[in-house]
């Protein structure tokens, strides 16, 4: 019996191949469209996934402006941030923030979803949203997602 068949490989930045994938945001609602981008960053869908490498993709997110939230999600729900000043609260709604910067809203619900250390800082640079249907990344060839297809 061969015992080093029994032995789990795993991955690190030399053996790990990342690809480009293209995911369009457009009649998405904001909270699964988070979760399933967060799954492609992570690796998590890949068969040599390890926790503490950075084995996932690089993602492009195109019309993220046209993202959806149900409910009344745009005007009851907040987000706050503090200056660091006494009295420094800032209270911020969806709909101020997709006038404001609709990039930032899909970003804040994505970097939310990844972990909290040096991992996720990382892996959040993989991740680029774009308003609009044109992005720069054309030379990487990204291949096109469907989200509905993904299972997280």
């Amino acid at each position: 019996m061969d015992t080093l068949s029994y032995k789990t490989k795993s991955a690190n930045k030399d053996t790990v191949n990342k690809e480009w994938l293209l995911v369009d945001a457009e009649n998405e609602i904001l909270g699964r469209l988070a979760s399933k981008v967060a799954f492609l960053l992570r690796g998590k869908h890949k068969t040599n996934f390890t926790p503490h490498v950075d084995c996932g993709d690089n993602v492009i997110v195109i019309n993220a402006e046209k993202v959806r939230l149900t409910g009344k999600k745009w005007t009851d729900r907040h987000y706050f941030s503090h200056t660091g000043y006494p009295g420094g609260q800032k209270l911020t709604t969806p709909k101020e923030l997709i006038t404001k910067n609709p990039i930032g809203l899909v970003e804040k619900s994505v970097r939310g979803m990844l972990p909290k250390n040096r991992l996720g800082a990382k892996l959040f640079k993989n991740l680029h949203v774009v308003e609009g249907n044109e992005h720069k990344y054309q030379a990487q060839k990204p291949k096109t997602v469907k989200l509905n297809t993904i299972i997280s």
